[in-house]
């Protein structure tokens, strides 16, 4: 299953995320290397909010990543949300979905 997490960063996240980047980096590498995180990153333009999409068999395995993510734990992160994504077109979709599947 894909998961899409979303990040509200604070005010002053681009002023302040010089300090726990590394840490933040190396998290999301880990996760990565397991298998877990498929992309992240932050929105540009404003960089208000970041967006992490996991593959996954459970919303744990993103909750358990923010619990212990840098910028969630020193107030970068204001809030985070974890939504189930159905992802049904692409190569990399989670249950690919073929017109030629659906009748009518």
């Amino acid at each position: 299953m894909h998961y899409l997490m979303f990040y509200d960063f604070a005010a002053d996240y681009l002023e302040r995320r010089g300090q726990f980047r590394a840490d933040h980096l190396r998290l999301a590498w880990q996760a990565q290397e397991r298998g877990e995180l498929v992309l992240g990153g932050a929105l540009a333009d404003p960089a208000d909010r970041g967006i992490l999409l996991f593959q996954c068999d459970s919303p744990e395995i993103p909750a358990r990543f923010a619990e212990t993510d840098p910028y969630v734990m020193n107030g970068l992160v204001t809030h985070y949300e974890i939504r189930p994504w159905n992802t049904v077109v692409g190569n990399d979709a989670f249950s690919p979905i073929r017109p030629d599947a659906i009748s009518g």
